[in-house]
């Protein structure tokens, strides 16, 4: 029974020592063996490992790429143009004791890459115009930029595998009046194109009456030469019967003239009895 007494506490303290002792480095890890806070240890492989228990301890640290989102910078080009710049950049740790000694953890080295990174981006960025900096040349701008970061985080153990521009905007007040100048233009455009359109509704509506009156004075010319040709043709209509038949030609032409004298019913006329005018009205005898 004193044996059992003194089995369970030397198991349970067994176990402990196991369970402080043990500890798994992952796929996407890598890991530093501390002794009273000296590094002994560098662990880079994924797997089980082992270490002394209750005076060792493990660092952690992420082998994978990672990212870093910068705070937006302001720039000022060297024509003296403001730009806001958003940038973010991705990063590996590849030497994990320089890392731990010179920063400790991630924390404090996203800190001091995002100010590296700020420094080299007003350093670079100033030195160019700012259509230069809004062109295709940028590409080259951060080659330069990712060049100089990479020197400083080399000192952290840290490889800078890219550096990109999200965003680069005008400060408020200059987009402001850059949106201010650009209403102003398209205004001033959108007066001239109804301008434009005015005068050409006027040539249009202009071009149209000439072509009306033009239309018109022909069919009036056609209509008179029509009429004239009718009237022509009466004419010669009346003059071919009054050759044929005389009398009887005189004798249409008094009833026309009866017609237009008489009109209306309440025509007085005084004329003599042996007018020329009422010869067909007389005695035909005389």
């Amino acid at each position: 029974m004193k044996a059992g007494k003194f089995i369970l506490p030397i198991i349970v303290l067994i176990g402990a020592t196991l369970f402080f002792s043990i500890f798994i480095v992952k796929e996407v890890n890598q890991a530093i063996v501390l002794q009273f806070g000296d590094p002994k240890r560098i662990i880079l492989k994924p797997g089980l490992n082992f270490k002394l228990p209750f005076i060792q301890n493990v660092v952690f640290l992420d082998k994978r790429v990672l990212n870093l989102d910068t705070p937006p910078e302001e720039v000022i080009a060297s024509d003296q143009k403001r730009l806001i710049v958003d940038a973010f950049a991705r990063f590996q740790i590849i030497d994990p004791l320089k890392f731990y000694i010179s920063v400790g953890n991630e924390r404090v080295a996203r800190s001091r890459l995002a100010t590296i990174i700020n420094s080299r981006i007003r350093n670079v960025l100033g030195q160019q115009k700012l259509q230069t900096l809004l062109s295709e040349d940028r590409s080259k701008q951060m080659a330069l930029i990712q060049q100089g970061v990479n020197n400083e985080a080399e000192n952290f153990g840290i490889k800078i595998v890219d550096v990109r521009i999200k965003r680069a905007d005008l400060p408020q007040a200059n987009s402001d009046a850059i949106f201010r100048r650009m209403q102003t233009e398209r205004e001033r455009e959108a007066k001239e194109f109804r301008a434009k359109g005015a005068e050409m509704a006027v040539t249009i509506t202009s071009t149209a009456d000439k072509e009306v009156t033009v239309i018109l004075a022909d069919a009036q010319k056609k209509s008179e030469i029509m009429k004239g040709e009718g009237d022509g043709q009466k004419n010669k209509i009346f003059a071919d019967a009054f050759g044929q038949d005389p009398e009887f030609f005189g004798f249409y032409r008094a009833m026309q003239a009866y017609q237009n004298a008489l009109i209306g019913g309440e025509t007085s006329m005084i004329l003599s009895p042996d007018s020329e005018f009422f010869k067909f009205f007389g005695n035909k005898e005389k």
